[in-house]
């Protein structure tokens, strides 16, 4: 555009200025005296005229051009793509898509980074078949050690690389209740990555509402859903090695896995309650009333004495204090990471919880000759 000396400075800022990329009266004024960029060979005439044709190329809502952001362009559309296939009804194997397609998102949202920050992604001495750069993948990305995402945000990167590569050689059932929470957590650290190293104009929240459900489940429900889509054998052995290797502050770290729960909120006035959603901030009176609510209504406590009544209830009136306790060794049931019970009010006592009920009424249906 220089050579051809018909366009002026400003025409050409109009051209080439946009939110993500700046160009001055200064910069100008260096390539046309060749202080800047004299290597770069110019554009000849019919490359001109293409990229006249074509302008301008730019995303009217974010101002990313097709060209020159296509990296970003491409991270934020697999984003909202996995969201979209998680929260489509009627589809069987939503984790396992999202899954696939939100870690295109974040190689792609990496690479864009990196390209950024002068980071040659690509591996050394390796090519395509057709002969051009190899990029890394996800793992390599996050291995480097030029990588700013906090740790919690790798770790919870790491188990959906993990878990990709389970369902990719294997067959799977339903996985969605088993690794909703890492899912989740994968959806809110991308959408920080993009607004922190981007811009907030980037965000995905317009974009992507609030997913809308028809049910809620109760523990009956809940219990019928889980035996109804158990783990695959491979998938859960995965998960448990894989969880096995962190500690407990990485586990709770919401950036690898995020859990929220939603709560009815009766409003004083009918305006009141049009929101659907609520922020509580931590500490307030609120909070500290729902966190109430959590801990009296998040798990029914039985004794053992009401483990025993349920399960002669049930049909397995021989199934006394010995069988219980020979069960609950075998399935080292006081260990809490096993999830069946907890220390209860009072030192050294223990209660129970529904999942170690489940199992007990599962043992004795294998076994109804001895327990009938």
């Amino acid at each position: 555009m220089l050579d051809k000396k018909v366009y002026n400075d400003q025409d050409i800022l109009a051209y080439f200025t946009r939110p993500t990329r700046t160009v001055n009266h200064r910069l100008i004024s260096e390539i046309r005296s060749q202080k800047k960029h004299k290597a770069v060979k110019a554009a000849d005439n019919d490359a001109l005229n293409e990229f006249l044709a074509t302008w301008p190329d730019v995303d009217h809502e974010t101002g990313l051009s097709v060209r020159g952001d296509e990296l970003l362009i491409k991270a934020r559309e697999a984003m909202i793509a996995a969201v979209h296939i998680f929260n489509s009804a009627g589809l069987t194997f939503r984790a396992e898509l999202f899954v696939v397609t939100a870690i295109i998102a974040w190689t792609y949202l990496l690479h864009a980074l990196y390209k950024r920050m002068g980071v040659d992604y690509f591996y050394k001495g390796r090519k395509t078949p057709q002969g051009q750069d190899r990029y890394w993948d996800l793992s390599q990305c996050l291995d480097t050690g030029k990588c700013p995402l906090p740790e919690g945000v790798k770790t919870n990167l790491r188990f959906l690389i993990g878990l990709r590569n389970e369902i990719e050689h294997q067959s799977t059932s339903r996985i969605d209740d088993a690794v909703g929470a890492e899912l989740q957590a994968c959806c809110v650290n991308f959408n920080d990555a993009l607004k922190q190293h981007f811009g907030h104009q980037f965000g995905l929240e317009k974009r992507l509402p609030i997913a809308l459900q028809f049910v809620s489940f109760g523990m009956d429900q809940r219990t019928a859903l889980k035996k109804a889509s158990s783990l695959p054998p491979h998938v859960s052995s995965f998960i448990s090695a894989f969880e096995h290797g962190l500690t407990d502050e990485q586990v709770k770290d919401p950036t690898f896995r995020l859990k929220v729960a939603f709560i009815p909120i009766a409003a004083k006035k009918a305006a009141g309650a049009d929101q659907a959603i609520v922020m509580v901030p931590p500490g307030s009176e609120l909070a500290d009333k729902v966190e109430v609510v959590f801990k009296e209504v998040n798990r029914t406590r039985y004794i053992r004495q009401e483990i025993l009544e349920k399960v002669a209830e049930a049909g397995f009136p021989k199934f006394g204090p010995g069988a219980h306790t020979k069960l609950m060794n075998e399935l080292d049931a006081k260990n809490p990471s096993r999830g069946y019970g907890c220390v209860g009010d009072y030192k050294a006592h223990w209660v129970w919880y529904d999942r170690w009920l489940e199992a007990v009424l599962e043992h004795c249906k294998v076994n109804p000759d001895k327990y009938q």
